[in-house]
């Protein structure tokens, strides 16, 4: 009988942790014309060691099909909501000239969405990065300041 209750805690024990695996990349969800499509980070950056090339691509950037006029809602999880992220947004007039947006910033910690509209209703959006960015200390002069820690990319098609 004692046996088999060590089986049974065993059993459970081996449960619990086969469920606390290690968490995959940070999603970001874009929702353009009726399309949805999540993804995981383009490029990730690590500052915690001086090497000459802090970051990495992790993936191709996804591609969604979008209308002119039709804005691009953006969600990202805690993990960038909690930290200063921004967008920056390319998006095609109707003479074909690619502009970029200025960046739009989010500090104060806590806002997990944005909806990014073309400037006018006859532009279409043909890209976006969200980029979270993280606090970095230049061990060397003392200074700190703000890089990007990981990016994610949408391209978007007509």
């Amino acid at each position: 009988m004692r046996r088999s209750r060590v089986v049974a805690l065993l059993a459970a024990g081996g449960f619990a942790v086969a469920g606390c695996s290690a968490p995959g990349p940070a999603e970001v969800t874009f929702y353009a014309d009726g399309h949805t499509i999540n993804t995981t980070p383009v490029l990730t950056c690590d500052y915690s060691q001086q090497l000459a090339q802090p970051c990495s691509a992790k993936g191709d950037t996804k591609t969604l099909k979008v209308r002119p006029g039709k804005p691009v809602q953006i969600s990202v999880p805690g993990e960038v909501a909690d930290a200063p992220w921004q967008i920056v947004y390319e998006y095609v007039t109707p003479q074909g000239e690619f502009k970029q947006s200025d960046p739009i910033p989010f500090t104060s910690l806590d806002r997990y969405a944005y909806t990014v509209t073309p400037p006018t209703p006859a532009d279409r959006i043909s890209a976006v990065d969200v980029q979270k960015y993280t606090a970095v200390l230049n061990a060397g002069t003392g200074e700190s300041g703000l890089l990007p820690s990981d990016v994610w990319g949408l391209r978007l098609e007509a």
